[in-house]
């Protein structure tokens, strides 16, 4: 156990004391060096110590590092939302928060306040997917279908309504085509908004691509397109949850840009700031801040740090570093390199079952015997051990178990940093190849 005054997540792990960055490594008070192949929870895009990010930080903290935005504007947060906007899928105002989890929070508040605004307050019920997660606070854990994270909680969270998740190496039938595929989910997604009552459903939300809870699978070309449809021809609003997915990291700005749909709201969050500062983002349609600002004129969320100046001030760096370098194409080139590089160095490695994601964002899924999709037996320790192999070799990495419905199957999921290089890359996929057949063969 660590000899420390903090409440950790995990009392009993043992956690080196990160002292130090630089690029895709981190050191800890030892000295001992590790490479991230997740950019620690999909969050430092650009890596540890970016002396650029740092300036720009450090300037604003001079100048002004915190304002209350219930009465001031600042420059820092004006700026970085004409950024976002300008480079949005037709979304017109953004809202600055500090968490993925709170941003989640304030997303839902906003559709269901949209809704009394217009005079349909009987719109209050959210429609998401199973194993899809939103976050920690009570208020999204509801609409989040990770059952690790929620089940202890089951009894004081409102009972969410679920649809099925757009997972087809799990789910798509043997005899469907792609087509036929998204056609049943958008239909059991219709299904289940006229179960309801179309007159009380305010909003489907969805990852655009599924993070850590399956492991970066991405959706069947058509799906968004097919569900947004969907949500239109009912008036439900379409919020897509990319804390995780987004900025870059599929190796598009947004991610739903691939797949050229225009949501009512979108979530940003880890690689905004990349880990240089704790910030999220909402992004919401005219039409949302009209209804409001015209009605009530106040959106019902109050917190201490919203808007906060420093924070917005090194988004705005991060996010003018990766334009200004050209990363979200060295994601689009890396990413498939990256994925190809895993699948020959574990090739014929019995376990493996799916390799999948979009550029930078990758998971593998285990199986007890390639070409069969039969997960591996239950063990909640599993993850936990492929975990401290890879720390013991000097590579940070991020098993998950519970891929398919939070009690089987096995999956790591891979965000390396927009900043590897091809020698980081390759070291990553030959530790992780060694961690991977030490720990699923002892």
């Amino acid at each position: 156990m660590n000899n420390t005054s903090v409440f950790y997540r995990s009392p009993h792990l043992h956690m080196p004391i990160a002292v130090s960055g630089q690029g895709a490594w981190i050191a800890d008070s030892t000295g001992r060096r590790y490479i991230d192949s997740c950019s620690g929870v999909a969050v430092c895009n650009l890596g540890y110590q970016h002396p650029k990010v740092i300036g720009a930080l450090q300037e604003q903290a001079q100048n002004l590092a915190y304002a209350y935005a219930g009465v001031f504007r600042n420059e820092a947060a004006e700026a970085l939302a004409d950024f976002l906007v300008q480079r949005s899928p037709g979304l017109s105002r953004a809202y600055f928060l500090s968490s993925g989890s709170e941003i989640m929070e304030v997303a839902l508040k906003t559709a269901l306040q949209y809704f009394v605004e217009t005079g349909q307050p009987s719109r209050n019920l959210i429609i998401s997917r199973r194993q899809n997660y939103h976050g920690s606070t009570l208020g999204v854990l509801a609409i989040s279908g990770n059952r690790q994270r929620r089940d202890i909680f089951d009894t004081v969270l409102n009972s969410g309504e679920f649809v099925s998740p757009c997972y087809a190496y799990r789910n798509r039938l043997s005899h469907e085509s792609d087509t036929e595929y998204v056609a049943r989910l958008a239909l059991e997604f219709e299904q289940k908004i006229l179960t309801l009552g179309a007159d009380r459903v305010a909003a489907f939300v969805a990852e655009t691509v599924v993070g850590s809870t399956s492991g970066a699978v991405p959706p069947q070309a058509g799906y968004f397109e097919a569900i947004q449809a969907v949500c239109k021809r009912h008036g439900v609003f379409l919020i897509l949850d990319e804390v995780m997915c987004g900025l870059g990291r599929t190796g598009h700005f947004f991610a739903c840009q691939e797949d050229d749909v225009r949501p009512d709201i979108v979530t940003l969050g880890k690689g905004l700031a990349a880990g240089y500062q704790p910030i999220s983002a909402m992004l919401v349609t005219e039409a949302i801040h009209e209804a409001i600002a015209q009605g009530s004129g106040s959106l019902r969320n109050g917190q201490t740090f919203a808007f906060h100046a420093t924070a917005c001030a090194t988004a705005l760096a991060v996010q003018r570093i990766v334009e200004e370098e050209g990363l979200i194409a060295n994601v689009r080139q890396q990413g498939p390199r990256f994925q190809k590089m895993l699948a020959e160095a574990l090739d014929g490695f019995s376990y493996v079952g799916d390799i999948r994601g979009r550029g930078l964002f990758i998971g593998i899924e285990w199986v007890q015997e390639q070409g069969r999709t039969t997960p591996l037996p239950p063990d909640p320790t599993r993850s936990a051990r492929i975990r401290a192999h890879a720390l013991e070799r000097g590579l940070l990495c991020y098993p998950m178990h519970g891929t398919i419905d939070g009690v089987q199957g096995d999956h790591v999921l891979f965000a390396p940093p927009f900043v590897s290089t091809d020698a980081d890359l390759e070291t990553m996929v030959s530790l992780f190849a060694e961690v991977a057949r030490h720990a699923l063969l002892h």
